[in-house]
């Protein structure tokens, strides 16, 4: 079944994958577990518990496999790293601290 899913830690497509996902799906580029909190639609950084499903229970641990009932994959579930960012930091750390 093609669909536009891709790994919430690489980005790697998932298209190759059956939907719905089983519980212990992973990543074939990087092995991530793919039935979790951040590859959920529900997932959500700014409300309580990371989640806008109020009727789930809590999952303390984001980025592994869990048995959520409510759990429906997201589309842009990647968000790449600020790299420019990292980039300037590390710069700033090697001016204040004589690096390579």
């Amino acid at each position: 079944m093609a669909h536009d899913l891709v790994c919430w830690k690489c980005g790697a497509s998932l298209a190759t994958l059956t939907l719905p996902l089983r519980r212990l799906e992973e990543c074939a580029k990087c092995r991530a577990e793919l039935h979790v909190c951040r590859m959920c639609v529900d997932y959500d950084r700014s409300v309580a518990k990371h989640c806008r499903e109020p009727t789930a229970e809590e999952v303390r641990d984001k980025e592994h496999a869990n048995f959520c009932d409510f759990f429906k994959p997201r589309a842009a579930a990647y968000v790449a790293p600020n790299t420019a960012e990292v980039q300037q930091a590390r710069a700033e750390l090697d001016r204040l601290f004589g690096g390579k």
